[in-house]
């Protein structure tokens, strides 16, 4: 897959392309299916396929503060948008400046003079332009126009739950990894590097990853869980059974992600691991000792076991 930064990065002699466009955040399973309906379009018609997204978040260019939680990082979504068979990414940096980019002159600008677009596959929600103010109808009409074709595909959804980012990200706010599993398509992913920590977990016989995610990552609720914890270069995932909290027994305040890997014993410091979420185990507890935790340590080990058997 080519990537581009920028839709002007299309090289000299660049032919006819179904283009799709979206931030993609999750790369869901509606997302899947309107990027496969496009590559799939593509091959059909013998041209190449793209997915045009946008750099940062456009949320936070447009209302400053307001990024939402992020499901994938950029390479993550990347990786995932690769898998379906894509030919380029287009990664346009969302600026101010291009925030106020009317409708028209977006589909003129990007779509005909850049990408030279023979068709643009879209879910029938999609926006776009200067605040938002182009639908599917205007695309449609822009279309027959400049001469490509629009298809505006239904939403994804099950037993009346339409799968999108903004569900997504509500489900993992409350700590149901399952139903955000179920809309992904796969289990939610955390992301970070490993930085030391207090050692309490070491003094307590359970070693644990602290790990320091982005900024804006979508995070579980507090409470713990079962995840698969994927190194970089390694095959096999190992089990961990992860905190998400603020460690109330010891008083804690800054809120943290750490994973205590299985059946494991090496140093994972400076890593760059990931955590796919797979099963809520239980809610925080403050103890009033240490005893009651360790043996509580020892229950979760035994779960996460189950849990990801």
């Amino acid at each position: 897959m080519q990537r581009w930064r920028g839709y002007d990065a299309a090289p000299g002699g660049w032919g006819r392309s179904v283009v799709t466009i979206g931030v993609f955040d999750g790369v869901h399973r509606g997302h899947q299916a309107t990027i496969r309906h496009a590559v799939t379009r593509a091959r059909e018609l013998g041209v190449q396929s793209v997915v045009l997204t946008f750099d940062p978040h456009p949320a936070e260019v447009v209302r400053p503060g307001s990024h939402p939680a992020v499901l994938t990082e950029s390479a993550r979504k990347a990786e995932l948008i690769e898998e379906l068979g894509v030919d380029v990414l287009c990664v346009v940096p969302f600026t101010p400046e291009f925030s106020r980019l009317p409708a028209e002159a977006f589909v003129h600008d990007v779509l005909v003079e850049n990408l030279h677009a023979t068709r643009v596959v879209v879910g029938n929600n999609f926006r776009f332009g200067h605040r938002a103010a182009g639908d599917v109808a205007l695309l449609e009409r822009l279309g027959a126009t400049f001469g490509f074709s629009v298809e505006g595909g239904p939403l994804v959804a099950e037993e009346g739950t339409v799968f999108s980012s903004t569900y997504i990200r509500s489900c993992v706010d409350a700590g149901d990894v399952g139903a955000a599993a179920a809309a992904l398509g796969r289990p939610h992913r955390v992301e970070g590097v490993v930085v030391r920590g207090d050692q309490r977990g070491r003094e307590l016989g359970f070693p644990t990853a602290n790990l320091l995610c982005h900024r804006y990552a979508a995070i579980p609720a507090d409470g713990v869980y079962a995840a698969r914890l994927v190194r970089r270069g390694r095959r096999e995932p190992l089990l961990a059974a992860v905190s998400v909290g603020t460690n109330p027994t010891f008083s804690g305040r800054e809120r943290r992600v750490e994973a205590y890997a299985l059946d494991f014993d090496g140093d994972l410091y400076g890593e760059r691991l990931a955590l796919d979420f797979v099963a809520h185990l239980r809610g925080q507890i403050r103890y009033d000792s240490i005893e009651p935790l360790i043996a509580q340590m020892h229950q979760d080990v035994e779960r996460t076991r189950k849990a990801l058997a």
